[in-house]
């Protein structure tokens, strides 16, 4: 397997459009690895794309994927899903008639397929791109696994319900992708250990080299969300032998130099922990 992390970002990417603060200047002047695009994560192997933010045709387009067997949704928030136009993109034969349509396999968890028909139009998106023969939905229940090119991936909640975490093995190899919202999250016993683990970072509350504080203790946000620190016990509990954080947020104000400074004070620790950054391949 390898990974490709497709996009980096998160709900607001980096550099934020209008804004003039230092890290999006920088992204905005320098580009990759200092910009960040919406979350999304290719799985080379299963040639399995998850989720589908606003990014993913400029996404897709500057990446090495040849081809997409599956498409993979991990929750319904909209920096996760907006994008659901590629199907179409991929798919849809206007050529010949009558049309040869690829038809991608969509992948949608119980919880997933429930609150796509609540929020944002999702399902009825979906259902449309079916009736057109441009998607086969595979509505997914809890404790169900699908496998793609001898790849077995199997969909699981988080602690914060709604929203599914995947545990990917091959050639025993196992990964473990956790997309978004680790909010009270415990590792359970079969993921401990895997080879590698991507995780959301986290909201920092507090600045992670000078200590300054960056939000205020009682800013609702941390109702709803695991702070960098809680992110980084999370990441003692799970004894990964690779980790690397992603959903990086324009208002934690950390720019790629920040988080290239605190890895390398990891790495001098003896700990593989790193940061993603947009077009980043890791081979498992």
């Amino acid at each position: 397997m390898e990974i490709e992390f497709l996009g980096t970002g998160g709900a607001i990417t980096i550099p934020r459009p209008l804004c003039h603060c230092n890290v999006c200047s920088e992204a905005r002047n320098k580009g990759v690895p200092y910009s960040r695009m919406g979350p999304s994560i290719f799985v080379h192997g299963p040639d399995l794309l998850i989720d589908t933010p606003e990014d993913i045709y400029n996404q897709i387009n500057r990446s090495t994927i040849d081809d997409v067997k599956g498409i993979l949704y991990s929750h319904w928030h909209p920096d996760h899903v907006m994008g659901r136009r590629i199907i179409e993109s991929l798919s849809a034969d206007w050529i010949n008639y009558p049309p040869q349509h690829k038809k991608i396999d969509v992948y949608i968890p119980e919880q997933v397929d429930i609150d796509f028909k609540t929020f944002l139009g999702s399902s009825d998106h979906l259902n449309f791109f079916e009736s057109q023969g441009f998607a086969n939905l595979n509505r997914l229940t809890d404790g169900e696994s699908f496998t793609l090119n001898d790849t077995k991936v199997f969909p699981f909640r988080l602690a914060e319900d709604y929203v599914y975490a995947f545990l990917i093995e091959s050639d025993h190899k196992k990964v473990l992708i956790a997309a978004d919202e680790l909010n009270n999250w415990a590792p359970p016993k079969e993921v401990i250990g895997v080879d590698l683990a991507i995780l959301p970072v986290g909201i920092f509350e507090f600045h992670p080299l000078s200590g300054e504080r960056i939000l205020p203790e009682d800013h609702p946000v941390f109702q709803e969300e695991a702070t960098f620190n809680q992110t980084m016990e999370i990441v003692k509990d799970l004894k990964a032998k690779h980790v690397i954080l992603t959903h990086i947020e324009e208002p934690n104000g950390l720019g790629f130099d920040d988080f290239k400074e605190l890895e390398n004070k990891w790495k001098s620790s003896g700990l593989n922990i790193e940061f993603a950054y947009d077009t980043q391949m890791v081979k498992v």
